[in-house]
């Protein structure tokens, strides 16, 4: 039975590798897309017309950069709120399971550690259900559509932090690292959010493009 058990705990944890390397690899190539873009398409000189890579690299780096805040400054404040609650998602969950992996058999991790009232410990879906109830919450009574972008990100968070122990809400017991810890299911719902993230985004670089692009390829 102990085998059983430490065979499935090192399920989950390569299994919280293989989610960190999945969305590492996504939000890294889809940086690595835009900037060959930008620099494909903007100012800044090719590396075959330039003595002077690094700062060619540099200025494209810029020029990506201001981008993304064009677009993001261009899209809709619901655009802005769904991309801001789907990263905010995917980060919090990413790391409440990556900090929860570093403190098994450890009692803290840098600034972490796990968290007693007594002899209860406290769950991280409790802080989560707070944030999400505070978020959520706050973003009905004001009915004002400028603060949801910001609402979102307490709100996003708290949805990851309870999403990764929903098993434990499903079955009411400790189940974090056993088979029934559902982690399967809470990676695919975290990659489906952080390609969506992904999607969205994408959306916001194109607006961000013909805005910054234009204005940097017209004669001054």
């Amino acid at each position: 039975m102990r085998r059983r058990g430490r065979s499935r705990a090192l399920l989950a944890d390569r299994r919280t590798v293989v989610l960190g390397l999945l969305a590492t690899a996504t939000f890294g190539g889809a940086l690595v897309v835009e900037f060959g873009r930008v620099w494909r398409r903007g100012s800044a000189p090719a590396l075959t017309e330039t003595e002077y890579p690094l700062e060619a690299a540099a200025e494209a780096a810029a020029e990506t950069a201001e981008v993304a805040r064009t677009g993001f400054k261009e899209a809709s404040t619901r655009e802005n709120a769904v991309f801001v609650l789907l990263t905010s998602f995917v980060t919090s969950f990413i790391f409440a399971r990556a900090i929860t992996t570093l403190l098994r058999g450890r009692s803290r991790v840098g600034p972490f550690q796990n968290l007693k009232l007594g002899r209860r410990h406290i769950h991280h879906y409790v802080p989560g259900i707070l944030l999400a109830f505070g978020a959520g919450g706050a973003a009905i009574v004001t009915r004002n559509e400028d603060l949801d972008p910001w609402l979102a990100l307490p709100f996003g968070a708290g949805m990851g932090l309870t999403m990764d122990e929903s098993a434990l809400l499903l079955d009411l017991d400790d189940v974090y690292w056993s088979e029934e810890g559902i982690v399967s299911v809470q990676i695919a719902l975290a990659v489906t959010a952080m390609l969506a993230a992904v999607a969205i985004a994408s959306r916001f670089l194109r607006r961000g493009e013909q805005v910054v692009l234009h204005e940097a390829t017209q004669p001054h």
